[in-house]
């Protein structure tokens, strides 16, 4: 697969929300918390140890410097990253913000140089994730690389204000999402990696699993992320205080450099500049591709994103393919295994570091047994029958786990993880024949509000059971009336009002975004914001023709291809490959290598060129008529098949039908 593919793909989720963060614009939550909820966030208190002020002081331990605010700009201004919004986080938690929630992120505002331990130092606040900076011999090891090149680079800056200016010797992404690697030209040139200079070493996989979660999905999953992150909502008391792994996302240029060595196994060494390291793999994981690295000398283990101080989600609301809590569980039982005697410290890609040897084993094995205990609980409660909220309601921690900080629901949540481990098993159907061939939402919508007496009747009746603090059946309820009437305003309000009380009370900064985004879109509507496209020139410019071809596929208007037929024989001039490319049964296929011995057309040109016609930038008759697209046989069906092709709409419909 080709590099570039995975560089400008992970853009292809990520574009469409820098866009909507610069343009949108921001409104104010309408309500202040109920008495129920003031009382629900009240009762956090007396339940959790909030005297324990361990994690505030290991999260400021060995802090070396920061910049004022955190505030890193582009090189024309534009601000790329800022905590100055989170200024709001004072001691004490509103009525307006759980009170767990709160602690978080104010544990999350920590920022800047940390020293883990000697020779290893860690950039915390800077973007969602951590940079690590390992200082070998002559040169530095930086693992992992933010999300964006700006914050990197300001991140090396800091550490080379206070730290030896040595060359970076190598670079490691940990595993394969953007915010580990997409900051890595702020680190290193892709110059320094080609002459050798520089060693970029990944995961077996990682390439592959870089694009593969986001490409196709893209256009949803970016949608869904604005909920999940709340990038739309102001940041305060009412609107968005954290994203749980760290407060948000940067909003710089995303990059990438390929690996120049992968490893394959757990138990493989290297020793790069000096310092000793060992692997283990931990694939299936947090990331389908992910290592963790364990450091002999320094008696330290870089857990990668597999042992934070939350409960990580084994489902990710923007969307995704499950992750497996088997796998997950396994992996930290070899961690300990490996490596618990022999480690002091245990740093992540998120959050800060865990210090004492006793520590670290009782860290390491309660997140281990947070996740066996979730996937053998929701498998036990399956086997009884139980469908799958019926088991996310059953499954509730023991004491022993629930009561550990770095155990709490701050980014996957007990709920949510249940689900994920039901669906992994069994799928969305839970057996039930009256659930196997569901009205869609508006067409049930619109039946269920005329047997409950119609839309005054159901709003009445909902407005009782706000009263009585039952907002997550107001929403659930009020959710029919809006669907089966999009313009009723008062069932619109009252559904947004229910939502905005769940977002106060929820401890999982996500879940509390996507409630409060519901309620935002209820009340304003989708923002009219100008989003960047996903199909850019440079997007498609970097796509393999194959990655290209699956995406036109699933452009496609089947139902308007239907009964059409066309048959083409591409070959590139500039890169030597030739398809087969076949629309038929209003399917596109295609298969690398071959000619048709009979085709509609014989097309040859250049993929900048189809790219430039992709994206309209010119039109397939004017490279015709200048030569750079030559067709023999009949020119009007390549014209035929992307007249075909659909456009995404980014900012579709969630609240509403």
């Amino acid at each position: 697969m080709n590099w570039r593919t995975v560089a400008l793909k992970t853009a292809f989720c990520l574009g469409v929300v820098v866009g909507l963060v610069l343009l949108a614009p921001r409104a104010k939550a309408q309500e202040d918390a109920t008495a129920t909820t003031r009382e629900s966030n009240a009762s956090i208190v007396q339940q959790l140890s909030f005297q324990d002020s361990e994690d505030f002081e290991d999260a400021r331990r060995g802090f070396v410097a920061t910049l004022p605010d955190a505030t890193i700009r582009s090189a024309d201004g534009r601000v790329i990253w800022s905590l100055k919004d989170y200024e709001f986080l004072k001691d004490k938690a509103p009525p307006t913000v759980n009170p767990s929630l709160w602690r978080v992120a104010r544990l999350n505002l920590n920022h800047g140089l940390f020293k883990v331990t000697d020779r290893i130092y860690q950039i915390r606040g800077f973007d969602i994730s951590n940079m690590d900076i390992i200082e070998g011999d002559t040169g530095l090891i930086v693992i992992d690389s933010l999300v964006s090149a700006e914050v990197a680079r300001a991140g090396m800056e800091l550490y080379y204000q206070h730290r030896p200016r040595k060359p970076v010797a190598a670079v490691i992404y940990t595993h394969s999402h953007v915010d580990h690697y997409g900051g890595v030209k702020g680190v290193v040139s892709e110059d320094e990696v080609r002459s050798g200079k520089v060693t970029v070493l990944a995961p077996e996989g990682f390439l592959e699993e870089a694009v593969s979660e986001n490409v196709f999905a893209g256009n949803a999953m970016g949608r869904r992320a604005i909920y999940m992150f709340g990038i739309l909502l102001p940041k305060g008391e009412r609107g968005q205080v954290d994203s749980g792994l760290g407060k948000t996302t940067s909003v710089g240029t995303v990059t990438l450099i390929p690996p120049t060595d992968l490893v394959k196994k757990t138990g493989e060494t290297r020793t790069i500049d000096g310092v000793e390291m060992t692997f283990q793999m931990a694939p299936r994981t947090e990331a389908p591709a992910e290592f963790l690295i364990h450091f002999p000398q320094l008696r330290a283990l870089c857990a990668a994103e597999d042992a934070t101080h939350t409960l990580h989600n084994l489902y990710t609301l923007r969307g995704a393919q499950v992750r497996d809590a088997k796998s997950w569980w396994k992996a930290l039982n070899e961690s300990v295994v490996l490596f618990g005697g022999k480690t002091d410290v245990v740093f992540a890609q998120h959050h800060w570091p865990k210090w004492g040897q006793k520590k670290v084993l009782d860290y390491l094995k309660q997140q281990r047994d947070l996740y066996k205990y979730i996937h053998d609980q929701s498998l036990r409660l399956m086997n009884h029958g139980y469908t799958m909220l019926e088991v996310a309601e059953m499954v509730k921690l023991p004491r022993s786990l629930d009561r550990e900080w770095y155990n709490r629901g701050y980014y996957g949540s007990v709920n949510h993880d249940a689900k994920a481990v039901y669906q992994r098993y069994l799928g969305w159907y839970d057996s039930n024949p009256a659930n196997l061939h569901s009205l869609p939402p508006e067409e049930a919508a619109k039946k269920y509000v005329e047997f409950m007496g119609g839309p005054a009747a159901v709003i009445s009746r909902a407005r009782e059971s706000f009263n009585k603090g039952e907002y997550r059946w107001v929403a659930q309820v009020m959710n029919h009336v809006v669907f089966a009437d999009p313009e009723n305003r008062e069932a619109r309000e009252l559904q947004a009002a229910a939502l905005e009380q769940l977002g106060y009370q929820a401890e999982n900064p996500t879940w509390r975004n996507e409630y409060l985004m519901g309620a935002h879109e209820l009340r304003h509507g989708v923002p009219r914001a100008i989003a960047m496209r996903v199909d850019s020139r440079d997007t498609l410019r970097a796509m393999t023709v194959e990655l290209l071809l699956d995406y036109l596929g699933i452009r496609l208007n089947g139902p308007r291809a239907e009964g059409k037929t066309i048959t083409m024989n591409w070959s590139f001039t500039d890169t030597g490959e030739t398809y087969a490319v076949t629309l038929e049964n209003a399917a596109l296929t295609y298969t690398a290598g071959i000619q048709l011995p009979v085709a509609d057309a014989i097309i040859t040109f250049r993929r900048a060129t189809l790219d430039r016609v992709l994206v309209g930038e010119t039109t397939l008759d004017k490279e015709i008529e200048a030569g750079s697209i030559r067709i023999q046989g009949d020119r009007r069906k390549l014209a035929e098949l992307l007249s075909l092709l659909d456009s995404f709409e980014p900012m579709f419909n969630i609240v509403t039908p």
